[in-house]
């Protein structure tokens, strides 16, 4: 008998002008939560596609229980007991918890899919793993922490032996991570091996026994979590020691750029944002914290003009500006970076050239005259400052590892030269190395007079990067903090308090 549950021996996979994966090792046992660890574009979802029948590698071989397997799509994957929840779900919303669970492999009864065992063989396998879900809830009406779990248990329905999980915790609050851990743990003692994808070091230490690293396509060290350290794996992802992680060494002046007073969503019923001021400074990092919900993203969007209907006064640079729409906004030098890339900010089937100055089209189009030579400056301009790893300008976008998408998102709207920077979650989803370069570009641009809104659901992120922080509760700012009293605990104490409205300014 293997001691291994899985092998992946010397993978290699290659596409037009990059080789994804060379010789590439990994194992994993029965039984244990092993974490998969690199840089974005390291070569982690390429492995896992051809774990998953997704891909199939030029070179190398599979092996289960010490038997080779020939894993030629995604059914040979599924019989081989290997399951795979990506970071976007992949649920049907309008269809019940039931129907998503065995979607496909519907019960047959002598009229038809017998739906009544079919919704009382889901609810039991939710009722065993504490879901505290009714199997015929529709999806849509479903928390994404709960979908998060109704993958879990459809996934573990197909008597899933390898589970994969990437980035799972991105968009789910701490309450929730810690049941999605539990269930993990339950799992594990079952005899399921995890093969688990996270950018976040804290939870490799929580809930992980081994962890491996890839770097540029080639697998780097296996060590044991309790043995390492942070900045250990750190130092075997990027291949160097990061001096500096969070680089904060600009002083903000005190003239206020962006004033915003008593902003509202303008919905009586289900308002996500009742009454938020606050005011911005010049070549300031102005962190916006509050637990999942609490309406920091659309407080955002509503200075940014893509709320209809939004209330409140907005003055920019001392003067009273009405913004109706996105196109007002950045009219005025307001600048916004979305929280999610693949729905509201990526062309995905266009070109980095194209993502990157789809903004600036008048820098390099005059009339029907395109200045091709411009259009391409700008495009290297932003690759180079954002350090994108891109094989062309001309790649498709979508093609890009998660972190080198969101480096193009972020350079596109730097290509605008704003006044004020809306970050919404800039460094979700992306690696050590490529978090530490965008931190340094953000400091780099206060330091040239740009000031930066960031929200963020990293506390970490938060306190080391803000020069002072607004804490949101359910629509409503609850406080301002200064830099010298931002802490985890000053925070957490504004994010759970409730208020009747307004804000205290520091």
């Amino acid at each position: 008998m293997s001691e291994y549950l899985l092998e992946m021996k010397g993978i290699s996979k290659s596409f037009p002008g990059v080789k994804a994966l060379q010789n590439v090792n990994y194992q994993l046992k029965a039984g244990e939560i092993h974490a998969l660890l690199g840089e974005n574009g390291a070569g982690k979802s390429t492995l896992i596609k051809v774990l998953g029948g997704i891909y199939h590698p030029e070179e190398g071989s599979i092996f289960i229980d010490g038997n080779e397997v020939s894993i030629n799509g995604v059914n040979d994957a599924r019989d081989n007991g290997i399951s795979i929840i990506h970071q976007e779900l992949v649920l049907v919303p309008r269809m019940t918890v039931a129907e998503n669970i065995f979607l496909g492999r519907e019960p047959k009864g002598a009229f038809g899919v017998d739906k009544i065992k079919m919704t009382a063989d889901a609810q039991k396998m939710l009722d065993n793993f504490n879901v505290g879900v009714d199997a015929d809830m529709e999806i849509a009406d479903l928390t994404i922490a709960k979908q998060q779990m109704v993958e879990i248990v459809k996934a573990i329905s197909f008597n899933c032996r390898i589970l994969v999980m990437d980035e799972p915790t991105s968009s789910i609050a701490e309450k929730e991570v810690n049941a999605l851990f539990d269930i993990m743990r339950d799992l594990t003692s079952r005899g399921v091996g995890i093969i688990y994808i996270s950018h976040k070091m804290s939870e490799i230490f929580e809930v992980c026994d081994r962890v491996t690293v890839l770097r540029d396509g080639t697998y780097v060290d296996t060590c044991e979590v309790a043995q390492t350290n942070r900045d250990h794996l750190v130092s075997l992802m990027v291949g160097r020691e990061l001096d500096k992680y969070y680089v904060r060494d600009h002083v903000a002046s005190k003239d206020v750029v962006l004033k915003c007073t008593h902003i509202n969503d303008g919905k009586k019923l289900h308002s996500r944002v009742k009454d938020v001021s606050f005011e911005l400074h010049r070549g300031e990092i102005l962190g916006f914290s509050g637990l999942v919900g609490a309406g920091r993203s659309e407080t955002m969007q509503c200075i940014f003009g893509l709320t209809k209907g939004s209330k409140g006064e907005i003055e920019l640079e001392g003067k009273k500006v009405n913004i109706r729409n996105a196109v007002d906004a950045m009219k005025l030098g307001i600048a916004m970076v979305p929280e999610d890339r693949k729905l509201e900010g990526l062309y995905h089937v266009q070109s980095v050239r194209f993502n990157s100055t789809i903004e600036v089209l008048h820098e390099f189009i005059n009339h029907f005259y395109v200045n091709l030579g411009r259009e391409i400056e700008i495009t290297q301009e932003y690759i180079d400052k954002m350090h994108t790893k891109t094989p062309s300008q001309e790649q498709t976008v979508t093609n890009l590892s998660g972190g080198n998408q969101q480096k193009v998102m972020i350079g596109r709207w730097m290509a605008t030269h704003p006044k004020v920077l809306i970050l919404d979650e800039p460094t979700r989803g992306v690696d050590v190395g490529a978090k530490a370069e965008i931190y340094e570009i953000m400091n780099e641009l206060t330091k040239q007079g740009v000031s930066i809104i960031m929200i963020s659901s990293e506390l970490p992120e938060i306190i080391n990067m803000s020069d002072r922080v607004y804490v949101m509760y359910e629509g409503n700012v609850t406080g301002c903090i200064d830099q010298k009293d931002i802490s985890q605990e000053s925070i957490m104490h504004l994010a759970t308090l409730e208020t009747t409205g307004g804000t205290t300014n520091a």
